[in-house]
């Protein structure tokens, strides 16, 4: 429909519209942003069901484009699978080696012990098999962490070369035939079962090579031998991958009708020997011999290895690529859902009710549903090329077809108001002015209600962020509150945890639809839906006969569905009549404003009740372990699907600003701008990069938790002590942190005047020349650093809280930009390992 079309057919309702001459855009309501910090699952479809379906709003974020979003991204375009002529939806954001069974696992950016998704479980795993001799593993990481002073070896990479060293492997994998050629031939599932294989690749697809390189997949009609299907080479012949068992040749480049074409195998290998391997250690920065050693030990385990990536591989403007390119290691040893090897993961049962659809489909729960609809304000899961704003290249901002939660983008968005102004923030337990990289554009911003006229937030702190609110709503805290987190896929079995109250919670009372509850997240929503007569809230808010008016109302609900599970007979059984003793026993400290037994049995419905007091009581439920776990073969919960070596969407979709094409397979950039330059910062001596230490979590560790901080009082400058001695610095000097966004050092603070970001420098040998990191968790000004005012009175800073440094606003700036950092273009993470940085002694 043409925008003229458009505007006849709705012209009654144009004034709904953020632009009618872009209805794209979406109606007003997209000018209401929320933007989540920490919040889990539970709370997450409560918050979109407010937003979207309540609302009528899409501009919902999670933190993850500041956290390894690009990893996430690298997985699902990896896990997308091709039927009836179309790519469908992702099957994994997210696999794991079978640390349980594996005799090998490579660390890339990431570790076992400090930080990862969920060391509690990894860490005894990997430990068993270190102290047994069962596990070999291999750091890959600039920074000697306690992980890899466990390893068998470390290797010290540049920042952001990860794609660089993966393809040193990979051409030594290809040279020396150290592939699974048996796990890589079969080209559909029928061939992977009778090669003994669960899951199969498009490693042997074919693909066109356009003028501009690498494009689609052939399909079987230009091929002159079929329709919509995809194509390989088998037995020199183009065969059509139907449902029949298909085997195809690996390496092929040549011709057909006419089209020139190469398999996703050989153009991965074509990258991979577009260096020799001295030419990929130069850039890297790991000696040969060395990439050599890991890749052969790689190989050398059959299908008990694997390799690993988090954070540090991928918060880089290259991150999806070195993604890719981690990925493509695994699919090329072949371990895919073998026990030691790559792992999706035990899973978990859905609370919403999806699978079972009882007792409490949500999906059919939300009576009067609105259908948000519009580009996101950070223009994310949507093409340039699609938009009425589409006016050639480039875009006045990047668009991200492949990617969401694009945290860094939406208060620069906001302020450039492209592509439209905001009216109001509701940020949740989230500090964009601290965690940001090149934070000191945002904090400008959100003190600017010139800006964005109304922010609020909710949060257990007045933090860096919220200091600038217009008003700030008390959130509970951990243990006060609802949630059902998931499990990650390190963990073999399924799993499923649930978060309830298990005290008080010390907010204050509030009364919303005539209930008294706790101020907290959820409670703002209700009053919220009240105020503003909400669908799905409120009286028969679930349904007829179902209120929701309280927390329990949902959260309840989501554990009548766990209890239930996800196919005929997995309900738990009911709660026996001491047990149900026990569960009254067990909150007899709580008020009548967080439990009250009559409203919680009504809420999770009488006839599921008891199951639920079972569900409770434990606080989730856990599948039965068995000796299937380790006894040899395929894993317990296998992927069994498709895994792509080549991603043809990505191949295909043009750069919002440059206009050329993505690649479909991993491949080496340098750290890049938002308008596809080179960054060349060399003027500036030390690569920037920051890591979690082992004493550090989340918001309840370091600083503020003070019996750590008599261990850890203050993190420091973390330098190669050769690279100290060639800058003029020794253990214990000060130094300041400047950039070249940065040439001050120091942040600044609208309203608050300016934070240093000076640190003592700590000199060691385990850490990579030329490189340094700086932890997290420290340097605030908030979260009860310093003095703030409350109804008139002064509530006095701790200063404990504000020691040390955060680095964040010495990090880049894109020059393109200019109010924002640098981006991944198609992952979406934020730049944190890709500035350099120069120590002025102080």
């Amino acid at each position: 429909m043409s925008v003229a079309d458009f505007k006849k057919k709705y012209r009654d309702h144009l004034d709904a519209l953020i632009d009618p001459d872009h209805p794209d855009l979406g109606p007003v309501n997209n000018q209401f942003v929320l933007q989540f910090g920490r919040i889990e699952h539970g709370r997450k479809e409560l918050a979109k069901r407010f937003l979207k379906g309540g609302f009528c709003s899409v501009n919902f974020y999670e933190h993850t484009a500041i956290c390894e979003q690009s990893h996430h991204i690298a997985y699902k375009q990896a896990t997308r699978q091709y039927k009836n002529g179309k790519w469908g939806k992702p099957k994994s954001e997210h696999m794991k080696p079978d640390a349980l069974n594996s005799e090998f696992i490579i660390y890339f950016g990431t570790g076992f012990v400090e930080a990862n998704f969920g060391p509690p479980t990894m860490t005894e795993r990997v430990t068993e098999g270190l102290a047994t001799g069962r596990l070999k593993v291999a750091v890959i990481d600039p920074r000697m962490s306690k992980s890899a002073a466990k390893a068998w070896k470390w290797l010290p990479v540049k920042p952001g070369t990860d794609a660089a060293l993966a393809l040193a492997m990979i051409r030594w994998i290809i040279e020396h035939r150290r592939y699974d050629e048996k796990f890589l031939s079969p080209a559909n599932k029928a061939a992977a079962k009778a090669a003994g294989e669960s899951s199969w690749s498009n490693v042997t697809h074919l693909v066109k090579i356009e003028k501009d390189g690498p494009g689609k997949l052939l399909r079987a009609s230009e091929a002159g031998i079929g329709g919509k299907e995809l194509v390989v080479i088998s037995n020199g012949k183009p065969v059509p991958v139907g449902k029949s068992a298909v085997s195809g040749t690996l390496d092929y480049s040549g011709e057909i009708n006419g089209i020139k074409v190469k398999t996703a195998f050989t153009i991965l290998k074509d990258e991979a020997f577009s260096r020799s391997l001295a030419e990929w250690s130069g850039i890297c920065g790991v000696p040969v011999n060395d990439i050599v050693d890991v890749a052969g030990e790689f190989t050398s385990h059959g299908k008990k290895a694997a390799v690993d990536m988090y954070r540090g591989v991928v918060q880089h403007t290259s991150g999806y690529y070195n993604g890719q390119a981690v990925i493509a290691l695994n699919i090329l040893i072949g371990s895919l859902d073998h026990k030691g090897g790559l792992s999706k993961g035990g899973g978990h049962w859905h609370e919403d009710g999806s699978k079972l659809k009882k007792p409490f489909y949500f999906k059919k729960m939300h009576p009067d549903k609105l259908h948000a609809f519009g580009h996101a304000l950070t223009r994310e899961k949507s093409r340039y090329e699609d938009s009425t704003l589409f006016k050639g290249y480039p875009a006045k901002r990047p668009w991200f077809p492949f990617t969401g939660n694009i945290y860094q983008e939406v208060i620069p968005s906001a302020a450039e108001g492209y592509p439209y102004n905001i009216k109001a923030l509701w940020i949740n337990k989230g500090t964009p002015a601290l965690s940001i990289p090149a934070a000191n554009q945002q904090v400008k911003v959100l003190a600017n209600p010139d800006i964005i006229p109304l922010v609020f937030t909710t949060d257990i702190v007045i933090g860096e962020s919220s200091m600038y609110a217009d008003y700030v709503f008390p959130d509970v805290a951990v243990w006060e509150r609802w949630g059902t987190p998931h499990t990650t896929p390190d963990v073999p079995q399924e799993a499923s945890k649930f978060r309830q109250p298990t005290i008080t919670p010390l907010t204050e009372v509030v009364e919303v639809y005539g209930e008294k509850q706790h101020c907290s997240m959820e409670a703002v929503m209700l009053a919220i839906a009240e105020r503003l007569g909400l669908s799905g809230f409120g009286r028969n808010g679930l349904g007829k006969g179902l209120d929701f008016t309280r927390p329990e109302d949902w959260f309840l609900k989501l554990a009548a569905n766990l209890a239930w599970g996800d196919k005929k007979g997995q309900a738990l059984p009911d709660a026996s009549r001491n047990e149900m003793k026990l569960f009254i026993h067990a909150r007899r400290h709580l008020k009548r404003t967080i439990f009250d037994l009559s409203m919680w049995e009504k809420a999770a419905g009488p006839d599921n009740w008891r199951k639920v007091v079972s569900f409770l009581n434990r606080g989730g439920r856990w599948e039965d372990w068995k000796a299937a776990f380790v006894k040899p073969g395929m894993l317990v919960h296998k992927f069994g699907k498709q895994i792509d070596l080549y991603a043809e969407p990505v191949a295909v979709q043009r750069h919002s600003l440059t206009g050329k094409r993505f690649s479909g397979i991993a491949v080496y950039e340098p750290t890049k701008d938002a308008g596809g330059n080179v960054i060349d910062d060399r003027g500036f001596p030390l690569q920037l990069i920051t890591y979690k230490d082992i004493l550090g979590g989340q918001s309840r560790t370091l600083p503020m938790n003070y019996w750590m901080s008599t261990i850890l009082p203050e993190n420091y400058i973390l330098i190669n002590a050769g690279t100290a001695a060639s800058q003029g610095f020794k253990d214990g000097d000060s130094a300041r942190l400047i950039s070249a966004t940065n040439s001050d050092g120091k942040w600044h603070l609208p309203n608050r005047g300016t934070k240093d970001m000076v640190g003592k420098i700590k000199a060691v040998q385990g850490m990579r020349p030329g490189v340094v990191a700086i932890s997290w968790h420290f340097g605030h000004w908030g979260y009860g650093s310093s003095d703030t005012m409350i109804d008139g009175k002064t509530i006095k800073g701790d200063k404990r809280r504000a020691t040390g440094l955060c680095p964040n606003a010495a990090m880049r700036v894109d020059p393109v930009l200019k109010n924002v950092c640098m981006t991944d273009p198609i992952g979406g993470s934020s730049s944190f390992y890709d500035t350099r940085v120069k120590l002025v002694k102080v």
